[in-house]
């Protein structure tokens, strides 16, 4: 836990506040801390002025999502912060704020998180370890710019930006249309300084109400431990290394996709030293979200899910981070880190030879009949279960297989072997999950697990099952023999 930041995958939520879809659902700070409670890594608000631009709150702009108070999200998160693990805590802030909303934001800031909070009074040359910060909050956000009020700025404004929501606006109050842009490109984090919502020129505002506001904005932009830069002109221009500095970087899942194509290289060369946080698409209005493995291979660091819900790629995101302990970071492959003689970089689309060999035998299943009511599988007969064996992994690792269905047993026994070839084991994940054959029908859910192949410990093992929700059943497992050759 000594490296960079930038040589960790962290534990990153998106929208944390919402608690179900990112369009009418309410913003609370539920969300936070049962996040926070499972080790969550980053957190994500995004902050907007209130209808009479005197305060500020956390919701999802563009959608009729409720808001909630920003200084109960700070307050929520400097109470359970380090319940989970005491490695550091990002949040990051889509700033959608006034310069004087700014300032405020910066005192709610340090009176609520005080000496937890890390800052830096210029941008950092190399990112601290988890190790050197433990027990920290750091902020991460696009600097405000240090001038205010200028003529130029109508034009300046213009300048695009990421996208989280293509959704049409939403806007209930005069404030908000004075600070919302209808752009197809904004990501608030990256958009430029909003004007005052007062709308007033340079020319009749006081010098001294512009010297306070100065100075509000000049403390909150202190406050910002890791700076984001804006995505613009190009990912060639965005994947630019500064020695003297470094920042983190925001791309949406299809930009990384379209990325990842033509600049697969230069992309895990920016994340040797940098931070890169990808997010989902903006359509994702049911908080779906996307293939991890597309980022982690390409080194991204903060690879953004909704954790509103649950799913096949939330599992797997939840089975990555149950490594390490549990504390949200995970060392990333030596392979994404180093360069060799040639200052060459690791190729995701390159071929590799295979470095291991995964066995794993599926003996049995029990406990179902403790956990699920006599009829839940079938009405009236018992079930008929098998189990999917899956390798989620870089393209080369990834593969699916599965048991044959035993009839009317609540105590399968398949015994059944499979063979998994891994080129990269460091970024495969076993998915393990159990389901009742129906002849016609869906099949049902009866378990699953994602379990991170670099801590497999050779031998037969108990594994225990979890249901949709990632809530671990009492008693229902499988034995399991792992090994590797």
């Amino acid at each position: 836990m000594t490296a960079p930041l930038s040589h960790y995958f962290i534990y990153t939520g998106h929208n944390s506040y919402l608690t179900g879809n990112q369009l009418n659902s309410e913003s609370s700070t539920v969300p936070i801390i049962a996040a926070l409670k499972n080790g969550v890594r980053v957190i994500e608000l995004d902050i907007w002025p209130n209808s009479a631009g005197d305060d500020i709150k956390v919701y999802h702009g563009r959608t009729l999502t409720a808001p909630v108070p920003f200084i109960e999200c700070l307050k929520f998160i400097r109470e359970h912060a380090f319940v989970a693990t005491e490695y550091p805590l990002v949040v990051t802030l889509e700033d959608h704020l006034t310069s004087e909303l700014q300032a405020k934001a910066a005192e709610m800031i340090t009176q609520t998180l005080k000496d937890v909070l890390f800052t830096s009074l210029e941008c950092l040359e190399e990112f601290p370890s988890p190790e050197a910060l433990k027990g920290k909050i750091l902020l991460s956000t696009k600097p405000p710019k240090e001038y205010l009020y200028s003529k130029g700025f109508d034009e300046e404004k213009k300048d695009s930006c990421e996208n989280e929501t293509p959704c049409e606006e939403v806007i209930d109050d005069k404030t908000e249309k004075q600070v919302i842009e209808d752009k197809n490109d904004m990501d608030a984090e990256d958009s430029d300084q909003l004007e005052d919502s007062s709308g007033e020129s340079e020319d009749t505002d006081s010098s001294e109400d512009k010297s306070s506001c100065s100075l509000g904005v000049h403390k909150y932009k202190s406050l910002i431990a890791i700076h984001a830069k804006k995505h613009k002109a190009g990912l060639t221009t965005s994947l630019k290394l500064d020695p003297s500095k470094v920042e983190r970087l925001s791309l949406s899942e299809q930009q990384l996709e379209k990325g990842a194509e033509n600049h697969g290289t230069e992309l895990v060369r920016f994340t040797q030293r940098n931070l890169l946080r990808i997010y989902p698409k903006g359509t994702r209005f049911n908080s779906s979200n996307y293939n991890p493995l597309i980022g982690w291979m390409h080194g991204a660091q903060m690879v953004a899910f909704n954790m509103q819900g649950y799913g096949k790629r939330l599992a797997v995101m939840q089975g990555l981070f149950r490594s390490n302990g549990g504390c949200g970071y995970v060392k990333k492959p030596d392979l994404l880190l180093r360069t060799d003689e040639g200052n060459k970089v690791f190729n995701p689309k390159g071929k590799l030879p295979v470095k291991t060999c995964l066995k794993v035998r599926v003996y049995m299943g029990d406990g179902w009949r403790s956990d699920f009511k006599p009829t839940h599988f079938d009405t009236y007969s018992p079930p008929d279960f098998y189990v999917k064996v899956h390798i989620v992994g870089v393209p080369a690792d990834a593969k699916k297989r599965k048991t044959k269905y035993l009839e009317d047993t609540w105590t399968p026994v398949w015994d059944k072997e499979f063979t998994f070839p891994l080129t990269v084991p460091d970024l495969a994940i076993l998915r393990l999950e159990a389901r009742d054959y129906d002849k016609g029908e869906k099949d049902d859910f009866a378990g699953q697990t994602c379990l991170p192949v670099r801590e497999l410990r050779p031998g037969i093992r108990t594994v225990p099952l979890y249901d949709r929700e990632g809530t671990k059943l009492k008693s229902t497992k499988l034995l399991v023999r792992f090994e590797f050759v």
